[in-house]
């Protein structure tokens, strides 16, 4: 989280010449994008109001505010887009954003220091999970994020629990099918 606000998508590239962004969404529904009103860079000083119009391939076809040509669009490119937590709904229980998890020490169920939750990736077979800086190993590692994997997240208590599946991480256990 970035003082109180989530980040809700990325500006991928430009579409077409009129100004048109394409932009990866990071809300469960791509297309929530712009329902929360307006989206602010990283610094939180400058607003953009979205338009989500379609999806195309792996993102949110979108009109910006202002943005009216093709060479404006581009100048976008990379811009995160970020809403005050405050917009979001609350969560139900088992349930979280994933800025709440970032930055949560990582305890294996055997008491092992795994460092902490660094980011979210989805390569396409499901979200993962890297952890960094522990002692238990020497650099970052990629865990599902399910509940196996995953069996406890404590918000409150700064902290989640981690049950790598066998073979997964270097001196992790050897589980039996």
């Amino acid at each position: 989280m970035t003082n109180g606000r989530v980040l809700l998508g990325v500006v991928a590239a430009p579409h077409g010449v009129r100004g048109l962004v394409r932009i990866r969404s990071y809300t469960e529904d791509p297309m929530a994008v712009a329902q929360y009103g307006p989206l602010s860079d990283e610094t939180g000083r400058k607003l953009y109001r979205v338009e989500a119009l379609s999806t195309v391939k792996d993102a949110v076809l979108a009109r910006i505010e202002g943005v009216a040509d093709r060479t404006a669009a581009e100048a976008l490119r990379g811009l995160r887009l970020y809403v005050e937590r405050s917009a979001l709904p609350a969560t139900d229980e088992r349930e979280w954003y994933e800025a709440d998890i970032v930055g949560l020490a990582a305890i294996g169920r055997d008491g092992r220091d795994w460092g902490k939750v660094v980011a979210f990736h989805d390569f396409g077979a499901g979200r993962t999970m890297e952890v960094s800086g522990g002692s238990a190993s020497r650099s970052s590692v990629m865990l599902p994020f399910t509940a196996q994997a995953v069996p406890e997240i404590d918000v409150a208590g700064g902290r989640i629990v981690v049950d790598p599946p066998a073979g997964l991480l270097a001196g992790g256990e050897t589980k039996e099918a």
